[in-house]
């Protein structure tokens, strides 16, 4: 098989192709041809060696958490999947690759209406957006403030967290602002001068604050919030833990329940699953380099 691999942390040029052992699916395990693959900005994080407190990674290794795919074999015990089924899931040992093996527990059935594209697209964002979402006990009536609201992750926070009745004040650059009106969200630039833009908008303050950026969102967000750091969380920003904000990791594990749910609403329409780009999985080192930018409009996705 193929997959991307490095063998030192570093920039997007440590990525490349390399022949490998396909490898073989252990008891509650699949292996799947994997016909599409989600980037994550995460992805990257992790290949910089910049996350090895909360991911160690051995290496070498082969980036990727979430694909779509068809089943080729199942392990010892596996009762749920049979080869030849079309899933979309979490992969346990790197998404950019031929095959993959997962955790029957990390999968479910892909919807025959959704694009192998937009199911690739979906189980990192749909599961750590509805994870903070709940973190942040968000309710009908409140108001969140979103930083980074026109990612991947961004977007399918805006379309959750409208759906519990919540109000979103969705941070992006002026370029997704008319997209984040179309999700639901009322769009407000970053930068200097956020404080005071984000109160014209809502004058009686924010009741949640999510951060999905890691961009230095967080001084703005606790000034915000009448200076404490009660209901904000951060997927993205290492400085977290010196302000005292919680920073979500998802230690709680994938919800396959949720994933198949979330798949539901993305086939009928209900739930927008923006694909920004796609690359052959040869060119993940550019996926990478587009990623690390900052300013991709929900996904990126490889196809092998």
């Amino acid at each position: 098989m193929e997959a991307i691999v490095y063998e030192e942390f570093g920039g997007p040029g440590v990525l490349h192709l390399a022949r490998l052992d396909p490898p073989r699916p252990g008891p509650g395990q699949v292996r799947v041809a994997v016909r599409a693959a989600g980037v994550n900005p995460l992805d990257h994080k992790i290949r910089n060696g910049w996350m090895e407190d909360a991911f160690p990674t051995p290496l070498p290794a082969t980036p990727g958490a979430e694909f779509a795919g068809v089943v080729l074999e199942a392990g010892e015990g596996v009762t749920e999947f049979a080869p030849g089924d079309d899933v979309l899931g979490w992969s346990a040992t790197g998404s950019y690759a031929t095959e993959a093996l997962a955790e029957t527990a990390a999968l479910a059935r892909k919807p025959e209406g959704l694009s192998w594209e937009e199911a690739a697209a979906l189980p990192v964002s749909t599961g750590t957006a509805s994870r903070v979402l709940d973190e942040l006990a968000l309710a009908e009536g409140e108001t969140l403030l979103l930083h980074g609201a026109g990612g991947g992750v961004g977007s399918v926070a805006v379309q959750l967290a409208t759906a519990r009745g919540a109000t979103v004040i969705g941070t992006a650059s002026p370029a997704n602002h008319d997209y984040l009106r179309v999700l639901g969200a009322i769009p407000v630039a970053y930068g200097d001068g956020l404080v005071e833009r984000v109160r014209e908008l809502a004058p009686e303050g924010v009741d949640a604050v999510f951060d999905a950026s890691g961009r230095g969102a967080l001084p703005a967000s606790i000034e915000l919030r009448g200076g404490t750091t009660d209901r904000i969380v951060t997927i993205a920003d290492g400085n977290a833990a010196e302000l005292g904000v919680a920073f979500s990791s998802g230690g709680g594990g994938p919800s396959a329940e949720r994933l198949a749910e979330h798949a539901r609403l993305a086939e009928s329409g209900e739930l927008r699953v923006e694909i920004a780009q796609v690359f052959p999985l040869a060119d993940a080192a550019s996926a990478h380099s587009l990623s690390e930018g900052g300013h991709v409009r929900g996904k990126l996705v490889l196809l092998p």
